[in-house]
């Protein structure tokens, strides 16, 4: 469990092909304040992606990544030297300081447009139809590990379905959003209680 706040802004050091298909990889990202006390099997977000710990070397830590987040999220068009959000998984006695992340990558979107103010930039990304409905004007929503709030978002069966975040200079400087240029593809996570409402309403509305 993560809160989406980004502790380090880190960078891959290599992808390295494993298993016998090859099709997963072995990835090593260095971030010396994550990996100062990282474990075998302790858990890290890289841009909201939850990854478990296999090795750790002098600053930097390395994971395996199998098909299946390759194919869900953006890990996949990582290369060696790329920026990556990271945090390390939350304490039970710690401050929730963003919202409940989970580190379950929901789908992918692209940044349409950023429009920068003089203390905030406004960035618009696509919102798949498939996660639209869990979207909503001042609520919570991960954008590649980041937590942030919602600040606009499109109406329903819009032609072209947005959401909007204001960036502060200090998301700006401390994560990878500062950078992003238009067309770039993020990883989203939408609010889990959402899904869980969701849920249970369906199973009670199927029961009568």
């Amino acid at each position: 469990m993560f809160t989406g706040i980004v502790e380090e802004l880190g960078e891959v050091v290599s992808l390295t092909p494993a298993g016998s298909s090859g099709e997963a990889v072995l990835l090593t990202v260095r971030g010396p304040l994550v990996s100062s006390d990282a474990g075998h099997g302790d858990s890290i977000s890289v841009n909201g992606v939850c990854l478990t710990v296999v090795d750790r070397g002098e600053g930097a830590f390395t994971a395996d990544v199998m098909k299946e987040s390759l194919d869900r999220s953006s890990l996949g068009s990582l290369v060696p030297g790329s920026p990556v959000n990271l945090e390390r998984a939350a304490r039970v006695d710690s401050r929730l300081g963003g919202h409940i992340v989970q580190g379950h990558v929901d789908g992918t979107a692209r940044l349409l447009s950023r429009n920068p103010g003089d203390n905030w930039d406004v960035l618009r990304f696509e919102l798949p139809g498939a996660l639209s409905r869990y979207v909503v004007e001042k609520g919570s929503i991960t954008v590649d590990g980041t937590s942030l709030t919602v600040s606009a978002v499109s109406d329903p069966g819009a032609a072209e379905e947005f959401f909007e975040v204001s960036l502060i200079p200090e998301t700006l400087r401390a994560t990878t959003l500062g950078a992003l240029a238009a067309g770039a593809a993020v990883n989203l996570e939408v609010d889990v209680v959402a899904k869980y409402v969701e849920r249970i309403t369906a199973v009670a509305a199927a029961r009568g």
